[in-house]
């Protein structure tokens, strides 16, 4: 009974398949072809669009990045600034120790000055959030 029902089973496949090959009246191909093109042109223009979208946020990323980098680089050179203005105060202090009285005095005032000035120069680098 399996054999019959085996047989049976590939006579009717056989047949299936036949109907397949069968050509398809023109119009309704012609009808198949155009609403093939039609979900083709809707899936290009999507992926286009997503495309588009995907591009825009890894465009505004980048945006971000480049912002990050050019406030961590004003941060450092404020940083650095700061730190040499701050040694050389200490430094031109210490030189001031050579000499006494009024030289002193005039010699350690320069050196704030100079200080002072170093300050404000290092404040214009330092990043405006």
């Amino acid at each position: 009974m399996n054999k019959l029902l085996t047989v049976g089973s590939l006579v009717m496949l056989a047949a299936f398949a036949a109907a397949c090959n069968r050509a398809e009246d023109p119009a309704e191909v012609q009808h198949d072809v155009s609403a093939a093109q039609t979900d083709r042109a809707k899936e290009v223009a999507e992926q286009r669009r997503e495309g588009a979208e995907d591009i825009n946020k890894q465009q505004q990323d980048v945006n971000a990045a480049r912002s990050d980098v050019r406030e961590a680089s004003a941060e450092s050179s404020y940083e650095v600034a700061m730190a040499r203005a701050e040694g050389d105060l200490k430094v031109a202090k210490e030189s001031c120790e050579a000499l006494s009285g009024t030289a002193q005095k005039n010699c350690k005032d320069q050196a704030e000055a100079t200080y002072k000035v170093a300050k404000a120069q290092a404040e214009s680098l330092k990043p405006h959030t």
